[in-house]
């Protein structure tokens, strides 16, 4: 009955879809008619009119956007390899890892965005404090993902590497390294996204620059135009980086086998 519903082709995928965004903003502008509604919601126009000046006429967003990333690089890059350390240090060592563990998890179950003010004094406004913040909400998402990868790794295969005269080093380096960073990789897209959340939050919470700045800077007089505009340019941005994010992972994970390959063999 819902047969005409299914798309049968990428180009009548592309056309629902682009249908579906059509049908959506002008249902937007119609609906912006009513000063009440264009007053909470804003105009497609007036958005678009603000993304145009941003980008073309004034290019005064350049700056901004460019230290939004720059925080969520540093802080994907500082959580991503103090995460993998930390994992497989306390992977490796049962013991510290039975000391640490109730310490771990408080800092885990506590809400990071409270600390946003608390980086705001040890680091000022500059970059530094939403790097700090994003740097909590990455690391944590990389540490567990390393931390079961090493502890799942096969006894079986130990003892074969063991026997045939591998020492710690090696097996840090052959078994238990390659384990953990096929962990990494798979959870790649949640930790940038985490990161560029991160860097929006803290310039959200407190900041003379950026992305966030602008919109908060927006809200407080009411121009809910810039605002929207601005959630679409983080949004732009965070689906540009999942795509390079998703790039870079199969590049790296292409020797894993694909659904259809296991399931053959």
């Amino acid at each position: 009955m819902l047969n005409f519903l299914k798309p049968t082709s990428k180009l009548s995928l592309r056309v629902w879809q682009v249908g579906i965004l059509i049908l959506i903003i002008g249902s937007w502008q119609l609906a912006s008619a009513d000063p009440k509604i264009a007053f909470f919601f804003g105009k497609p126009l007036g958005v678009a009119g603000r993304i145009w000046d941003w980008f073309v006429a004034n290019g005064d967003i350049y700056s901004h956007l460019g230290i939004t990333l720059t925080e969520t690089m540093l802080a994907f890059f500082i959580g991503t390899t103090s995460g993998l350390g930390m994992g497989l240090w306390l992977g490796l060592s049962p013991m510290a890892s039975n000391i640490l563990d109730p310490y771990i998890k408080a800092l885990n179950s506590m809400p990071r965005v409270i600390l946003a003010p608390i980086f705001a004094m040890w680091f000022g406004l500059g970059i530094w404090s939403k790097v700090a913040l994003a740097v909590t909400l990455v690391f944590f998402i990389v540490f567990f993902n390393v931390y079961q990868g090493v502890r799942e790794v096969s006894p079986t295969l130990l003892d074969n590497a063991r026997m045939l005269g591998a020492d710690r080093k090696q097996l840090l380096r052959q078994v238990y390294l390659p384990s953990a960073t096929s962990w990494v990789f798979s959870s790649l897209h949640t930790s940038v996204r985490l990161a560029f959340v991160g860097a929006v939050v803290g310039e959200y919470l407190g900041s003379a620059a950026g992305v966030g700045y602008l919109i908060l800077q927006a809200e407080g007089t009411l121009d809910v135009n810039t605002v929207i505009a601005g959630i679409f340019v983080l949004t732009a941005c965070a689906l540009i980086l999942d795509s390079i994010v998703g790039v870079i992972e199969k590049r790296l994970m292409r020797w894993q086998p694909k659904s259809g390959e296991t399931e053959k063999l």
